[in-house]
């Protein structure tokens, strides 16, 4: 899907071809027509618009739904087989039927407050999807939107519509948000892993496997193997690089880069391993120390302590945060309100279904949103 459609569409309405989603069946050649009868009687024909729902007595109708899936189809980019085109219609029509009414809830209260889009407001969401879509002339643009099957009154229209809904949005709900020293700094203190960089270590390895024959344990020849490593160890204290033993020496995958392990943290090592490193400084080397296949030594390159940030550099990531929660948890709460006080007469039991089991889930505590 062209970035373009992303831009205009956004959560808006929009008009689509439903042509533009026959991707499952190759097209079928046309039946012969019977032979017409000596006199065709002409009867008149009419399309009914199949209503799904009224909302304050304005409608959603079968058509606007399917318009809904199709963009949303669009917006994955994906060419889906019959079955898997299928389920995702299935999945994603409760969120869709959603959408639908509660846009239509929050247009209507817009316009209930008088709101309108100004014409230089339109003007610049239009020079913004030019610019970002390097769309320099009227004709580029034009040619641009027809591609995605729109044209400029249905862009315009879905613009206006978008923009208001927008509004309402920011005066009834984000613009009674806010956020108290108290509750930054409860939600500091319960989530203070959030802002803290774990400790982490880096090692080195040099591991010697024990040959093995395939019948068991051999136990000279892991004797062998546990001197060898005593003798590189003696070498690495004498001042040899870990790096140059580790190609000439070790047996684990590490010595494809110089036996370098992390880095990790502390608590990601074996208790008996763990209790080798805790003691050391960077630099410094373990004893040998056995392996479920031989011998090792470990050589601690790096160690970094737990680092919490402090309340007054984490201020603003708070902040962000508990206004994120806080923002959903009042939309939820002003969305079901105007669900409450609107005239919802659903004309298809199926999609009442649906919606209902989509908005019964219980609401966002609004009082304490994201301070659990």
């Amino acid at each position: 899907m062209s970035k373009l459609q992303v831009l205009v569409l956004g959560a808006a309405f929009a008009v689509l071809p439903l042509a533009a989603q026959a991707q499952t069946a190759p097209p079928q050649p046309p039946a012969q027509a019977p032979p017409a009868p000596a006199v065709a009687p002409i009867l008149p024909t009419m399309l009914l618009e199949q209503i799904l729902v009224k909302v304050n007595g304005d409608i959603i109708t079968k058509t606007d739904l399917e318009a809904r899936q199709i963009d949303a189809l669009r917006r994955r980019g994906q060419q889906l087989a019959d079955d898997q085109l299928k389920k995702a219609i299935v999945e994603m029509t409760p969120d869709i039927l959603v959408d639908a009414v509660d846009e239509l809830l929050l247009l209507q209260r817009g316009k209930e407050l008088g709101y309108k889009v100004p014409e230089d407001a339109y003007k610049r969401t239009i020079d913004s999807i030019r610019k970002e879509n390097k769309l320099e002339s009227d004709e580029a643009f034009a040619a641009a939107l027809k591609q995605e099957g729109l044209d400029m009154s249905v862009l315009r229209k879905n613009l206006e519509r978008q923009l208001i809904i927008n509004q309402v949005q920011q005066t009834e709900v984000l613009a009674k948000l806010g956020l108290t020293e108290e509750e930054a700094r409860r939600y500091y203190d319960e989530h203070k892993s959030d802002f803290t960089t774990p400790a982490s270590i880096t090692l080195r390895e040099l591991v010697l496997a024990v040959p093995t024959d395939g019948k068991g344990v051999n136990v000279s020849r892991d004797e062998e193997t546990r001197r060898k490593a005593e003798a590189v160890l003696a070498r690495l204290t004498a001042g040899e690089a870990f790096e140059k033993l580790v190609a000439e020496l070790s047996d684990s995958p590490s010595k494809a880069n110089g036996g370098l392990v992390g880095p990790i943290q502390p608590e990601e090592l074996a208790p008996d391993i763990k209790k080798l490193i805790d003691p050391l400084k960077p630099g410094q080397l373990t004893t040998v120390f056995r392996t479920p296949k031989g011998y090792g030594i470990l050589r601690l390159e790096t160690a970094t302590k737990a680092d919490v940030k402090p309340f007054e550099q984490a201020r603003n990531e708070v902040g962000n945060r508990v206004y994120e929660a806080k923002r959903g948890a009042e939309y939820d709460k002003y969305i079901r309100k105007l669900r409450s006080e609107g005239i919802i007469e659903w004309k298809n039991e199926e999609m009442q279904k649906l919606w209902i089991a989509k908005t019964s889930a219980p609401p966002t505590d609004p009082k304490n949103p994201g301070l659990l």
